[in-house]
């Protein structure tokens, strides 16, 4: 299980590609200190296991299933990746839990600079855009986020100067592709969520608010 804090940066040496999987060599930085044969990393927020490591290396399995859902088959020499590490029992909790698992990919949109920080339109399927909701949490590339607007075809999110300084996010530019994890632990989740229903939350919200002023 992990949070969605990035814990550091790598950079991918190379993607091998192998009958159906692939094979996929990256460096942890400091974090490659506390990693073993057999551990869990979230690389983009793509939950791996560690096969190997060296000194300057850290080497990791994609199965079939993970080139078929996530980005990470197109993973490049020279890419910078997000990496966490799994949560420790009795750690403190933040961000929210992120399993790893990897809904699909969204694409950019528009992207708006404003006071240091950045607001990110994604496109989403219909699929995945119906799994989240507004004020939902969601994992972009492994980074914990909240969804300040919806709409039929995607979500917006805002980048704070932290999030830029502390993740790659802030080197995404319109048309870029990203790894989308939707909250799966919300309370009253419900994939039949539509757009036209949080439409209508919203009025109706809205409108006890002016009731209330008066």
């Amino acid at each position: 299980m992990f949070t969605g804090l990035i814990g550091g940066r790598g950079r991918v040496f190379r993607l091998e590609r192998r009958s159906g999987s692939a094979v996929l060599v990256f460096s942890a930085g400091a974090l490659a200190d506390e990693l073993g044969c057999g551990d869990s990393i979230a690389v983009n927020g793509v939950c791996l296991t560690v096969t190997s490591k060296n000194s300057s290396s850290i080497t990791a399995d994609v199965s079939a299933e993970t080139l078929r859902k996530t980005l990470t088959g197109s993973l490049a020499p020279g890419d910078e990746i997000n990496l966490e590490l799994p949560l420790a029992a009795g750690d403190r909790f933040h961000g929210h839990v992120v399993t790893g698992h990897v809904a699909g990919a969204g694409t950019v949109g528009r992207i708006v600079s404003s006071q240091g920080s950045r607001w990110l339109t994604i496109l989403l399927s219909e699929d995945i855009r119906r799994q989240i909701s507004l004020e939902d949490s969601v994992a972009v590339d492994g980074v914990s986020l909240t969804v300040s607007s919806v709409s039929r075809d995607s979500i917006t999110v805002c980048l704070i100067p932290e999030t830029l300084a502390r993740t790659c996010l802030g080197r995404l530019c319109s048309r870029d592709q990203v790894n989308i994890e939707p909250d799966r632990f919300k309370p009253g989740r419900n994939s039949n969520n539509n757009f036209g229903e949080e439409r209508n939350d919203i009025y109706e919200n809205k409108r006890r608010f002016s009731l209330l002023l008066g």
